[in-house]
């Protein structure tokens, strides 16, 4: 199963989008449309990248638009782009999100006690390659991180993609505090530190900020995505969701997009056109004691 991207609007500018299609040339949502699962039997994952490794850019799957395109996050009018705070530089992971998954913002989480954040469940994906903006990678699930963010549950999962050269090594958790030493560390520090530019306060973790292991990841990306089962069968009030699929509610009017409406919602954006500067300063390096 394969998917690609079309790129629409000019990128680092507030018209762009990247719409997908799969193998057969067909629109589909990477929120909705692309399967969890790229193997069941092995607990291989799809993931969408929306930030690849070392980029400031706030990309993210737009889950409040028709076929939920990935797009720059905007914030009082403005693209957002993520500081960069002393030593780290832009996001230090291919960033991402598992489709058809969702934290439902009216459950509280047992192990949180926080609400979901209403978005698909975030991926870091930890491997030597940068990926590409909207590639379609599949990979192996190593642990979780449970971030409380600004009084909402977002987890984090530690995962390393299948084709990844470093791929083989890499089975839990424990695999990364022993071969990337440092790293989960870091990983801990962006998340806690990241939104501090922003005048916002640091952000907290359950578990004393430790990561759980592998199975304990899967079985949080599972109960995700039962949310989203009970959301796209409509068993729980989408509110601003944009639910539209092209594959999985054919039956059902209300959320199904045909050919020609997934045509019609592509062509009423802009070509593609000429990228946009990146402001200067976004290379801007920020500096704060850790507490």
């Amino acid at each position: 199963m394969s998917f690609t991207v079309e790129e629409r609007g000019n990128p680092n500018s507030l018209s762009y989008r990247a719409f997908f299609k799969n193998a057969e040339g067909k629109y589909v949502s990477p929120f909705h449309d692309i399967p969890m699962y790229a193997d069941e039997s092995q607990n291989i994952f799809h993931v969408v990248v929306e930030v690849p490794r070392w980029t400031n850019a706030k990309l993210e799957i737009a889950t409040k638009e028709p076929l939920n395109p990935v797009k720059q996050d905007v914030k009082k009018g403005k693209l957002r782009y993520v500081a960069n705070i002393f030593p780290h530089k832009g996001y230090i992971w291919n960033y991402g999100a598992i489709p058809q998954t969702w934290e439902d913002p009216t459950h509280k989480d047992t192990h949180t006690g926080f609400f979901g954040d209403n978005d698909p469940i975030d991926v870091c994906e930890i491997g030597s390659k940068v990926c590409s903006r909207g590639e379609v990678i599949k990979v192996k699930v190593l642990g979780i991180l449970a971030m409380i963010d600004e009084g909402e549950t977002d987890w984090k999962v530690i995962a390393i993609n299948v084709e990844d050269p470093e791929a083989n090594d890499f089975n839990n958790i424990s695999d990364v505090k022993r071969l990337k030493p440092g790293y989960l560390e870091s990983t801990v520090d962006w998340f806690k530190m990241y939104k501090v530019p922003d005048g916002k306060p640091e952000n907290e973790f359950a578990f004393n900020g430790e990561f759980k292991d592998k199975d304990f990841a899967i079985e949080i990306i599972k109960s995700t995505h039962d949310f989203w089962k009970a959301l796209i069968s409509q068993k729980i009030n989408p509110g601003e969701l944009n639910c539209k699929n092209t594959t999985v509610s054919d039956s059902d009017i209300s959320y199904h997009c045909s050919v020609d409406e997934a045509k019609a919602v592509v062509s009423g954006t802009s070509p593609l056109g000429k990228e946009e500067p990146i402001p200067s300063s976004v290379d801007k390096w920020f500096y704060f004691e850790r507490k």
